[in-house]
């Protein structure tokens, strides 16, 4: 009689979601310029144009750089982080369905496709960030040690947009309104979360909002990555709460969120191609 093989151990499940996750992360990440004639530059076009348009806006017209300094840079930053966490979260409302025959014809974890989607966005904001340093160094803003606190909070962002995602992913597969229902929110959320103007703004014009703001996770991160990458003479997230403990409130939601995502995924995955 033959001999049943060996069920998988937690060793060998975690090295093969591992390897799957980042071979179908980059097979797309390639894929994306395939035939190409820019290709990676394409990676830039989007988060420097829209850049480009708003420091013209907001540094010649409204002239709100006056009293921030390296304003353009600061933009530069949040907007490309928060390029990272909508390109994540979009990505993922329709992961599932648009790998319907994947899902069907293969048996692996679910989970490797938010994943998948989540390192592809990663590759992208790996690239864009090499030509923001780039910015930074022409503006006369060079490496401290506090640069690397940068890695950290990307690790947060990380996080935060792959719970969501797993979230949207399996909810889309229910609900198809959920893709405009998200498209509205990541607009507000856009405008929300201090990618035009500093947190320190809130403070001075909505003081009795300020706490509540910093609450949200974008803006807490964004707060911190002013200082640790383009003024160290910025208010941290821990001064700039004036609380310190306050501060464990977006930290506390980013793994909030992430378990609801991993777990809300894991319930619902087992029937997600019977519902496709």
């Amino acid at each position: 009689m033959p001999v049943p093989a060996a069920a998988p151990t937690r060793g060998e499940e975690l090295r093969r979601l591992v390897s799957l996750t980042w071979t179908l992360a980059l097979s797309d990440w390639k894929l994306r310029f395939y035939g190409s004639v820019l290709g990676l530059a394409w990676t830039l076009v989007r988060p420097f144009a829209l850049f480009g348009v708003i420091y013209f806006v907001f540094t010649q017209i409204a002239g709100l750089d006056a009293r921030v300094e390296n304003y353009g840079l600061y933009i530069l930053f949040a907007l490309v982080l928060f390029t990272f966490f909508a390109e994540t979260t979009s990505g993922c409302v329709n992961a599932l369905v648009s790998r319907e025959s994947l899902l069907r014809k293969m048996q692996f974890n679910p989970v490797v496709i938010p994943l998948a989607i989540s390192v592809n966005a990663l590759l992208n904001l790996g690239m864009t960030l090499i030509a923001v340093f780039i910015f930074a160094l022409a503006n006369g803003v060079y490496p401290t040690w506090t640069w690397l606190e940068l890695p950290v909070i990307i690790f947060l962002l990380f996080l935060l947009a792959t719970g969501v995602g797993m979230l949207l992913s399996v909810l889309y597969v229910r609900f198809r309104d959920v893709q405009p229902i998200w498209d509205v929110l990541t607009q507000i959320i856009f405008y929300a979360s201090a990618i035009l103007y500093v947190p320190t703004t809130v403070a001075e014009r909505a003081s009795n909002y300020y706490r509540i703001f910093l609450c949200n996770p974008l803006p807490a991160l964004f707060t911190q990555m002013r200082r640790a990458m383009i003024d160290p003479g910025a208010p941290s997230i821990t001064h700039a709460f004036q609380t310190p403990e306050y501060a464990l409130i977006p930290l506390g939601l980013i793994f909030g969120i992430f378990a609801l995502g991993a777990w809300f995924f894991r319930r619902e995955s087992p029937r997600v191609a019977e519902n496709l």
